[in-house]
């Protein structure tokens, strides 16, 4: 009997390799590749979003309560000295979603970026967009808006729908998977992750990919969220459009590694079904 003992011992290696450890799962550790300033901070590293074709953005006009900007740009949704016609419903500002995707009253309403990358703006015409930062793109507006009416008495607001983006994941992770916005300025990946639940133990942190729109063309990049350097990336920072794929472990398709008790179970398992093939070839 103590002859079948010898053959755990080849097992044993099986299980050492397929138990997920601390490492494999504890974010942003530390490492010396983490680059801060001389007073000890992270710099922030956030890439600037460039507009790009079939973008969809939210122009609203702002005018004095009195202004005849409303009747000239356009008499759609005007309410107050607000002009709004590209905005979400006004009545309610709440905004409505498929399950097919995206903001329904944005996307009727909203100025979408043409096959040539530019934007249709009544009663101003078409405005280059594509390439160009949303920032950029307000400063042209105001000054066209300022030729037809006196400086100081009208504000350009141009903004996305805020930051979309889209998270794709295994079978294990469909409470996290799908399309999501953020209103806010800045997003990171920890934060975006954090808002949807957080990672649990099947996914490669040190294998997100992430597909980013640019201009010309789609970039892919991976981080690894396991090292605290992952900070000095411009894709620690989510862009609108961003795409983020959440990778399965293979020790976790393979059975292994998904928590203690499962791996001790599967070993137990292997163990098992090991020695009674051995005893039934031995006994043959």
């Amino acid at each position: 009997m103590m002859k079948s003992y010898k053959y755990l011992f080849f097992l044993l290696p099986l299980f050492i390799t397929s138990c997920i450890t601390t490492k494999d799962v504890r974010y942003m550790q530390p490492n010396e590749s983490l680059v801060i300033n001389e007073e000890g901070l992270v710099p922030y590293n956030i890439p600037i979003y460039r507009i790009t074709k079939n973008d969809i953005l939210n122009l609203n006009i702002v005018t004095t309560p009195k202004g005849d900007a409303a009747q000239f740009y356009s008499s759609l949704n005007t309410s107050g000295s607000t002009i709004t016609p590209t905005t979400n419903n006004p009545a309610t500002n709440v905004a409505t979603s498929t399950s097919g995707g995206g903001n329904i009253n944005f996307y009727f309403n909203g100025l979408k970026v043409d096959s040539n990358g530019d934007i249709n703006i009544f009663g101003i015409g078409y405005v280059k967009a594509e390439g160009r930062t949303i920032e950029e793109v307000t400063k042209e507006i105001q000054e066209k808006v300022n030729e037809n009416f006196q400086e100081g008495k009208s504000e350009v607001r141009l903004n996305t729908d805020g930051i979309t983006y889209y998270i794709l994941g295994d079978v294990e992770t469909t409470g996290m998977t799908g399309e999501k916005v953020a209103h806010k300025n800045t997003l990171t990946v920890t934060e975006a992750l954090a808002i949807n639940g957080g990672l649990n133990r099947t996914i490669d942190r040190k294998n997100i990919v992430i597909h980013r729109k640019l201009p010309e063309g789609i970039k892919i990049a991976k981080i690894d969220l396991t090292r605290e350097d992952v900070m000095n990336s411009p894709y620690y920072y989510v862009q609108n459009g961003d795409e983020i794929y959440l990778n399965t472990r293979a020790k976790s398709l393979n059975g292994f590694g998904k928590d203690p008790i499962q791996t001790l179970t599967t070993g137990v398992s292997v163990i098992t079904t090991a020695l009674s093939i051995y005893l039934l070839l031995k006994n043959l």
